[in-house]
This record gives structure tokens, C-alpha cells and sequence, in this order.
């Protein structure tokens, strides 16, 4: 090992210094993209919103169904294997 650290390796340096700037320009630059895209207002449909709402709220009752459903067979199955 310190025979690599003292070893004159100038292009490894080179490119170790120059991921260390590209690095400092990419943080900089989301910084500076942030900025700009915050001036441009965002609408959206309220029909888009509440047709959205209305498909979530009929997956939730399904899914509430389906586990009373199995949840009542369960226990049916389960009552009939012990009596």
C-alpha cells in the first residue's frame, strides 16, 4: 500500500480533481434547475381529481369485501377443522 501512495501518479490525480468539479457543478445546477421551474404555475381538472377520488374509493371497498370475505371463511374453516 505505500508503495502506490508513493508513486507519482499525476493522471490519477487529474481525474480524481476533475470527478471532485463535476461533482460540485451537478449539486449547483439542482440548485439553479429549482429555481427556474418554481416560476411556471401548475394546473390541473377538478373532474380528473374527483374521478380519481371515486376509482380509489371503490378499489378500497373492494379490498375491504374481499378481506371480510376471506376473513369469514377463515374462520369457518378453521370452526369446522376443530368441531
Amino acid at each position: 500500500m505505500k508503495k502506490f501512495a508513493n508513486q507519482d501518479l499525476s493522471w490519477l490525480n487529474h481525474s480524481v480533481k476533475n470527478l471532485n468539479l463535476n461533482i460540485k457543478e451537478k449539486i449547483i445546477s439542482r440548485y439553479l434547475e429549482n429555481q427556474s421551474s418554481q416560476k411556471a404555475p401548475k394546473s390541473t381538472d377538478i373532474n380528473v381529481l374527483l374521478n380519481r377520488v371515486k376509482l380509489d374509493q371503490k378499489k378500497e371497498s373492494r379490498k375491504k369485501i374481499l378481506f371480510s370475505t376471506a376473513a369469514t371463511a377463515g374462520v369457518l374453516v378453521f370452526g369446522i377443522l376443530i368441531f
